[in-house]
């Protein structure tokens, strides 16, 4: 005769066994969708929103939470000071391989800040610009491998015959770091056009070394339709080599008729661009016109819709085209502001001095006077802070530091870096 006991522990061991292989399984799966972001710990706003002026528009968000999301304060001890001074009409940042900072301001030239806040001289050798209105000297970008080639990369208003291009060059920084050597124009944005706004620029590298270029579409009626075009540069994302050549795997490549550095197109006036420190992706600050000022999330071979679709107006008060926010085949923002807060450059914090900002998003805003913090939670915006509003500033643009701190550059003369740490 048979044991039911025995019968009921064998069937106890099965049920055990089943339970750890499923436990097991899950685990993994849990392993294999985190991406890193923690996004169960993300901090949601629960304060009012920190917009509380009227929209420009009656434009509805294509989804909740794309716009005046809920507020948020850093609970984190802070402190906020001036670090640097003197900087005339500074534009872009970036970080030295030794944690000094190098700034480019707009008439032509650059300066290297210390670790101690001590502007230096004036850096020479560098292309002439055209500086009028909205060009000049615009992003600077530090070579991955500066430590042994010494080689900056900035964008800048090209002077041609045919008008004013945004353009990319290169250079030799030399060994006593007051000029640039060999400088050469190693990318054009076509066509040129007469035109002194809407240049875009920013600079920014992927993981393969490669350069993202932001253009703008040149501000102009006649220029607004090129940004849907694919046979020029205009209101574009390219990427390109550092020798200015269309990068292995850009979504184009081969195709007839299109310039194949274009990654993304659709774009009106792209002032910020931001790699995701955890997930990669290309992330992008955007100035609408009256109202409409976007974040995107950048994908290969997508179109953000300017002119066609937009959350803004002329700056009449008319409708833009026709009047509309959404379309088949073209990209929402993940966020967008109205009134405008003017966002320029922009970066993501991955430092540890203050854990809650981990993987925000940071924008500097022109028009708006403060600094733009942005939480994210599955690439949604989920809570809105403003830092440095007590400067009454125009921020130009912002940078982690190589010390974990975050830094603002104020815009126009005698213009400030803040620096924000704990």
């Amino acid at each position: 005769m048979k044991n039911p006991f025995l019968k009921k522990q064998n069937i106890f061991v099965y049920l055990s066994v089943l339970f750890l292989a499923l436990t097991q399984l899950s685990c993994n799966n849990d392993d294999n969708n985190n991406d890193g972001d923690d996004d169960d710990d993300v901090p949601v706003g629960t304060l009012p929103p920190v917009e509380t002026k009227p929209a420009n528009s009656t434009y509805a968000p294509a989804f909740k939470g794309q716009t005046r999301i809920a507020g948020i304060k850093t609970e984190t001890a802070y402190t906020s000071k001036v670090f640097a001074e003197g900087l005339t009409n500074p534009w872009g940042m970036d970080n030295l391989p030794d944690g000094r900072i190098i700034v480019t301001q707009k008439a032509g030239t650059m300066r290297i800040v210390t670790q101690s806040g001590t502007v230096g001289a004036a850096i020479t050798g560098i292309l002439p610009v055209n500086n009028a209105e909205q060009g000049g000297l615009l992003d600077v970008a530090v070579d991955p491998a500066f430590a042994t080639n010494r080689m900056i990369y900035w964008s800048y208003a090209f002077q041609g015959s045919g008008g004013t291009a945004t353009a990319v060059a290169k250079g030799k920084l030399s060994a006593d770091e007051t000029k640039i050597e060999g400088a050469v124009t190693i990318y054009k944005a076509i066509p040129e056009f007469n035109s002194a706004k809407h240049y875009g620029s920013r600079l920014v590298w992927d993981a393969q070394g490669n350069l993202f270029v932001s253009t703008g579409e040149r501000s102009e009626l006649e220029s607004r339709p090129l940004a849907q075009k694919l046979d020029a540069a205009l209101g574009k994302i390219v990427r390109i080599t550092k020798n200015g050549e269309p990068a292995a795997g850009n979504p184009f490549i081969g195709q007839t008729g299109v310039l194949p550095e274009i990654y993304s197109y659709g774009h009106r006036n792209p002032q910020g661009l931001a790699i995701h420190p955890v997930t990669g992706e290309l992330w992008e600050s955007e100035h609408g016109p009256l109202g409409g000022d976007e974040i995107n999330r950048v994908a290969a071979g997508k179109n953000y819709g300017w002119p066609t679709i937009t959350y803004g107006l002329e700056y009449s008060g008319a409708k833009i085209g026709d009047g509309i926010t959404t379309k088949s085949g073209m990209e929402q923002p993940v966020y967008y502001w109205d009134p405008v807060v003017s966002p320029s450059g922009i970066t993501f914090y991955s430092g540890n001095l203050i854990p809650e900002w981990k993987n925000n998003l940071f924008a500097a805003a022109l028009s708006g006077q403060h600094v733009v913090r942005l939480v994210l939670k599955d690439n949604v915006v989920v809570a809105e802070e403003r830092l440095l509003t007590a400067a009454n500033s125009r921020f130009r643009d912002v940078l982690e530091g190589k010390d974990g701190a975050l830094y603002a550059v104020t815009d126009g003369a005698n213009a400030k870096i803040y620096k924000i740490a704990k």
